[in-house]
C-alpha cells in the first residue's frame, strides 16, 4: 500500500524540494503554515525517516550594563589615562573624577605599568594607543555579534569583568529531506486514514504492582474504620523485643535473624516505669536477669508490631482501631518465598468486649475485600499472643492451603506492664505474599527484578 501523507507533510516536502535546507521559521513563511503545524509536520516526517533534523548551537555576544557604559564613556582605565594627559594629578582628585570606577581603573593601570607615582601625584608612564578590550567594545556596540566574529584574545579580558559581556546561546534547527524522501510521489488527492495501520506502542508511566497492592490494602483498612500510625524503621531492642515479652536469650534476637546497628545504642528507650515493669515481668516469668544494655541495642525493625505496641503504651486508649504498614527486615537466606527486606501490614483493635471471634470476622472481611474467599484458621504459637491463630488461604494454582497472616490476642505479660487494661486483638503478615497470590507469582523476587516485560504487561486490576 502506498504511503498516505497529510497535507501538512506534503507542503513541507514540496517546500524542501525547492529549498533543500530550511529552518522551521523559514518553513513557516514558505508553506504559510503555523508554528505548531510546522512542529507537528516535522515530527511526523521524522518518525517516517523522511526528514533529517540537524540541531546546532551558537553563542552571540552583546554588552552588559558596565560594557555599555564603557562603550559610551570609554573603559575606566582609558578615562583615567585621559585625565592624566593634561598632567600629574593627586589621588584624591582622580577619585573624585572617576568615582566608583577609580579602584579597578587604577589597579589595571598600575598592574600594566601605564602610570607612575611621583611625590603625592600620579602621572602617565606609558599610554598604549589601544587598550585590551577597546576593539571588542567598538565592534559590538549596540549590536549582537556571533562569538566567532570577535578576537578571542581581546574578548577574554572583558569576559572576566563583571557585567561587561552577555553571552547568549542560540539553538537552531536545520531541516533537510532524507534520500528516500526525494524520490517519493505526492498524490494530489486528499489524504485518507488507514484504520488498520499499526500505531506506535506507548508505555505510559504507572505505579509498580507491589505499590498498587500496598495502596489497596491501605484503602481497605481505612474504609474499615482504621487509622494508620507510623514509626521509624530503626527501633531499640526494648520496643522491638522486650516490650513484646521476647526474652533476651530468644533465638530471634541473635545475629543470624536480626540486623543490629553496629555500635549504636538508644539513649532513651522508655519511661522509668515502663522499663521497671517490663524488666520485672521478664525476671518473674522467664526467670533470668534482665539486662538494660541488651534492651538499648538498636535494630532494623523485624516487624511493625514495635510501632503498634509503642503507640498503645503512649496513648493507653480504651478503644482503638489502628494499623501500621511499612518495611521490615529479617536476616534470612533469600529464597523464592523469603527476602531480607519486605513490607508488612499489621492491625490492632482495642476494646473491652474484643474477642477471638471479632478477630476472625475482621480477617474474613479483609480477605473478602482483597479477593480471597477460601480461608480457614489453624491454632498456632506466637511469643506475644495467646490464643494465637494462623490464617490459611487456598491457592488454586498450587492446589493446596498456604499460610498467610498470623493473629491473636496480646498476652497479659505484654499489655499489663505498659498500663494497657483492655484486650488487644492483633494480626499481621507480609504484603508480598498477598501480592504473589494476586499476580499469580511463585517467586517473591519477581517484584524486585525490574523485569520491564512483566511490569508493562501486568494489568492493574486483578
Amino acid at each position: 500500500m502506498s504511503q498516505v501523507f497529510h497535507e501538512i507533510e506534503k507542503k513541507i516536502i514540496t517546500s524542501l524540494r525547492d529549498n533543500p535546507k530550511q529552518t522551521p521559521e523559514l518553513l513557516e513563511k514558505s508553506t504559510q503554515l503555523s508554528p505548531d503545524q510546522i512542529r507537528r509536520g516535522i515530527e511526523w516526517l521524522k518518525l517516517k525517516d523522511l526528514v533529517i533534523v540537524t540541531e546546532s548551537k551558537s553563542t552571540v555576544i552583546s554588552l552588559g550594563k558596565n560594557g555599555i557604559e564603557s562603550f559610551q564613556k570609554g573603559l575606566p582605565e582609558r578615562r583615567l589615562l585621559d585625565l592624566l594627559k593634561t598632567g600629574p594629578k593627586k589621588l584624591s582628585d582622580l577619585q573624585k573624577e572617576l568615582g566608583s570606577v577609580f579602584g579597578p581603573s587604577m589597579g589595571l593601570a598600575r598592574k600594566n605599568n601605564w602610570v607612575e607615582a611621583t611625590s603625592d601625584k600620579f602621572s602617565i608612564k606609558n599610554s598604549p594607543s589601544e587598550l585590551p578590550g577597546e576593539k571588542t567594545l567598538k565592534l559590538i556596540g549596540n549590536k549582537k555579534l556571533p562569538v566567532d566574529k570577535l578576537d578571542a584574545n581581546d574578548l577574554s579580558g572583558l569576559l572576566k569583568r563583571p557585567d561587561f559581556i552577555i553571552e547568549d546561546v542560540i539553538k537552531s534547527k536545520e531541516i533537510t529531506l532524507s534520500d528516500s524522501a526525494k524520490s517519493i510521489k505526492l498524490s494530489n488527492t486528499q489524504g485518507e486514514i488507514d484504520v488498520e495501520a499499526k500505531v506506535p506502542q506507548v508505555f505510559v508511566a504507572r505505579t509498580h504492582p507491589l505499590k498498587d497492592t500496598i495502596n489497596e490494602i491501605r484503602e481497605i483498612f481505612v474504609t474499615l474504620g482504621f487509622s494508620e500510625i507510623f514509626g521509624n524503621m530503626t527501633q531499640s531492642s526494648f520496643w522491638n523485643f522486650d516490650a513484646l515479652f521476647t526474652p533476651q536469650d530468644h533465638p530471634a534476637r541473635e545475629l543470624q535473624d536480626t540486623f543490629y546497628l553496629d555500635k549504636i545504642n538508644a539513649k532513651k528507650i522508655g519511661t522509668s516505669e515502663q522499663i521497671r515493669k517490663i524488666s520485672e515481668s521478664h525476671k518473674k516469668n522467664w526467670r533470668y536477669q534482665w539486662d538494660i544494655n541488651e534492651a538499648r541495642k538498636m535494630v532494623l525493625r523485624t516487624h511493625t508490631t514495635c510501632v503498634t505496641i509503642k503507640h498503645l503504651a503512649e496513648n493507653k486508649s480504651d478503644e482503638a482501631r489502628i494499623f501500621s504498614l511499612g518495611r521490615v527486615f529479617r536476616n534470612e537466606k533469600v529464597s523464592y518465598k523469603h527476602l531480607v527486606e519486605f513490607n508488612q501490614i499489621e492491625g490492632v483493635v482495642v476494646g473491652k468486649d474484643a474477642n477471638l471471634r471479632n478477630l476472625m470476622g475482621i480477617q474474613r472481611e479483609f480477605y473478602k475485600r482483597i479477593g480471597i474467599t477460601k480461608i480457614k484458621f489453624w491454632p498456632t504459637f506466637f511469643p506475644y499472643t495467646e490464643p494465637s491463630l494462623q490464617t490459611m488461604v487456598y491457592n488454586e494454582k498450587l492446589g493446596k492451603w498456604i499460610e498467610l497472616f498470623g493473629m491473636g490476642i496480646f498476652r497479659p505479660e505484654v499489655t499489663k506492664p505498659l498500663g494497657i487494661t483492655k484486650p488487644v486483638l492483633a494480626w499481621g503478615g507480609g504484603i508480598e505474599r498477598i501480592a504473589m497470590l494476586k499476580y499469580d507469582l511463585d517467586d517473591v523476587r519477581e517484584f524486585y527484578n525490574n523485569n520491564l516485560g512483566w511490569l508493562r504487561s501486568t494489568t492493574k486490576c486483578q
